[in-house]
């Protein structure tokens, strides 16, 4: 489906965008928080490429590696946005103190 492949094209962008700012970012608590949000965007991709999967299936082994990606897409979404909620303050803070 063209939904799913321009999510993952999109969200592998973001992916390697925020790599690379991430490894640029010299605050530790910043870095953290990119980094989440490259997570996120690597969940999104698993997610939306095992959905892709589940749409062509045609025996059992795919239909498993769609299921795999999908769950492991779902559960690095999850975590990264968790993680992001953890980090937010945190890399804000951090900001602030520099800034003084």
């Amino acid at each position: 489906m063209p939904l799913f492949v321009i999510l993952i094209v999109v969200s592998l962008s973001f992916y390697i965008f925020y790599k690379v700012k991430e490894v640029r970012s010299r605050a530790v608590y910043e870095k953290n928080w990119i980094g989440t949000k490259a997570k996120m965007a690597l969940g999104i991709f698993l997610l939306s490429f095992g959905l892709n999967e589940f749409t062509m299936v045609e025996d059992k082994i795919q239909l498993w590696i769609a299921i795999i990606f999908s769950v492991y897409g779902l559960f690095l979404l999850v975590k990264g946005y968790k993680m992001y909620k953890h980090f937010l303050p945190l890399a804000i803070e951090e900001a602030q103190n520099a800034q003084s």
